[in-house]
């Protein structure tokens, strides 16, 4: 195992997470800093709000790209034979937390970043894809229903672990993916804080992705 090529990788893979996509295309595109309007935060949700869809589309997209491409550098060392294949999941799940924490504390952004679901949502979209499309129609089904994003990101990082454990595709998963997994939904918490807080209060801001248009008479 090449140790040293391991350690360039992990920097590579906080280097990316690291982009702080929606400071940028704020500052690029509209000329102002994202974390300085709505609720502050540097990621998609708050893009939509504050910049509109097609910005939000972009950094979305972008975030989840984050992700997914650090997961996937493991897949990059075992071709090298740097890895076995049975480390390539161990590191893509490493690989893709660095770059969720490079998302947290960007380098590139003075470590204000955003709150780390679409690179989240990347690196699990890398690791288990169905699944992750099985989390993504949970989100959409509970901020459809309710109007609340961070609702609908805490669900579907629930649902990751739970599906796992269900065996839904009739494998049994490794038990490091559903520690992962935990992991996963343990993380999506600890950053809403504020938003749990907000939605016991009744004060969290909601998000209407569907309009139904009234009939007229």
């Amino acid at each position: 195992m090449n140790v040293l090529l391991i350690c360039v990788t992990a920097v590579v893979a906080y280097l990316l997470g690291s982009i702080p996509t929606a400071v940028w295309y704020g500052q690029g595109f509209f000329g102002i800093d994202i974390r300085q309007y709505g609720s502050g935060n540097a990621g998609a949700t708050n893009t939509f709000r504050t910049l509109g869809k097609r910005a939000g589309t972009v950094v979305m997209l972008v975030d989840v790209l984050k992700g997914y491409t650090a997961a996937i550098l493991s897949t990059l060392l075992w071709n090298f034979d740097v890895i076995t294949t049975n480390e390539i999941l161990t590191f893509k799940i490493v690989f893709g937390l660095i770059a969720v924490i490079g998302h947290l504390y960007p380098v590139f952004a003075n470590f204000k970043g955003g709150k780390g679901v679409a690179s989240l949502l990347g690196m699990v979209l890398a690791i288990h894809p169905e699944v992750a499309v099985l989390c993504i129609a949970v989100f959409l089904l509970v901020v459809i229903a309710s109007q609340y994003v961070s609702l609908g990101s805490i669900m579907a990082a629930l649902a990751f672990p739970v599906l796992l454990l269900l065996r839904v595709f009739g494998e049994k998963e490794p038990p490091l993916l559903i520690a992962f997994g935990f992991v996963i939904f343990l993380m999506v918490v600890l950053t809403h804080q504020k938003n749990i807080g907000r939605l016991l209060r009744g004060q969290e801001s909601r998000t209407v992705l569907i309009r139904l248009r009234k009939k007229r008479n």
